[in-house]
């Protein structure tokens, strides 16, 4: 019986100090985001918590790079060949639990070179950090499958959804 107590007693002290923990920030060099002119850069790490009011950041891509506190446009470039006219075509602003999300797709012939994230969620310091680790990868899945067909980034869910669901509505503008 004695025992128990203890155990007991233990293992709610245990709890009681994981629940106190927070989380730290990761410490070294900042990952860039994109790659070629206008991209933005910052600093985070994936984990979806689900805190954001859900405002919006806008801006053209050839802005000049913002701080890392608030990404105004975050990009991925594939080298773009050379033959063929290049167009960039805007996907459906998709509202997701966490705020806005839209892509704009840079197409030589029919071929995605570059994907720009337009509005994403950047209310809240978390959205920030999600995103900025979260949106890169997108842009480079949906290069590399050269379609909305891309797998979702763990703990960025929602905004992920929203990617794909934006990224598919511009490539079937393209078409049409």
């Amino acid at each position: 019986m004695r025992r128990a107590v203890v155990t007991s007693a233990a293992t709610a002290a245990g709890v009681v100090l994981l629940l106190s923990l927070k989380p730290h920030e990761a410490a070294g060099p900042a990952p860039v985001i994109g790659s070629g002119p206008g991209t933005g850069a910052g600093q985070g790490t994936a984990a979806d918590s689900g805190t954001g009011s859900g405002s919006e950041v806008s801006a053209p891509s050839n802005a000049p790079a913002p701080s890392a506190s608030a990404p105004a446009s975050v990009s991925a470039s594939a080298s773009a060949p050379a033959a063929g006219a290049t167009r960039k075509v805007s996907g459906d602003t998709v509202n997701t639990r966490y705020g806005p999300v839209q892509v704009q797709v840079t197409l030589a012939g029919s071929r995605i070179t570059a994907v720009d994230v337009v509005k994403y969620p950047s209310a809240e310091r978390r959205d920030r950090e999600i995103n900025t680790s979260a949106l890169p990868v997108l842009n480079q899945e949906a290069i590399a499958a050269q379609s909305a067909r891309i797998d979702v980034v763990s703990g960025a869910t929602y905004t992920s959804d929203g990617y794909v669901r934006s990224l598919q509505s511009a490539l079937d503008r393209a078409k049409g």
